[in-house]
């Protein structure tokens, strides 16, 4: 008989079970996805405040705005997922499918990509 890997009680069903039920599976894993750390948090924190700046200001794939705008919604410039170099040597910044580039000191493009997965 073999025991629920979150509470310890036996596990009936199949034999390849290792929860008890729906519960002590989503407590499980849960406890193991979460953020170990103040560190992790804050970070994972300020991308997805990030990520919700540009897609409230970028409804459509492509927009443009101001320097201002971005930083009096709270958007930090120093955290982002990835870089895209283009051809003729443009740097854009992207929060996981968002992105943006710098156009000159005070305005930015917006951009959405999409990816087929």
């Amino acid at each position: 008989m073999k025991n629920c890997l979150e509470c310890g009680d036996a596990i009936a069903g199949r034999e390849d079970k290792k929860f008890c039920c729906d519960c002590c599976r989503n407590s499980y894993n849960n406890k193991i996805n979460k953020d170990t750390n103040n560190y992790m948090r804050n970070i994972n924190n300020k991308l997805r405040k990030n990520y919700r700046i540009l897609s409230e200001l970028n409804t459509d794939k492509k927009t443009k705005t101001t320097k201002t705008k971005l930083l009096n919604k709270g958007f930090d410039f120093e955290f982002y997922t990835n870089q895209l170099q283009t051809k003729t040597g443009k740097t854009y910044y992207f929060v996981y499918n968002q992105g943006y580039l710098n156009l000159d000191k005070q305005l930015f493009v917006l951009v959405k990509r999409d990816f087929n997965t």
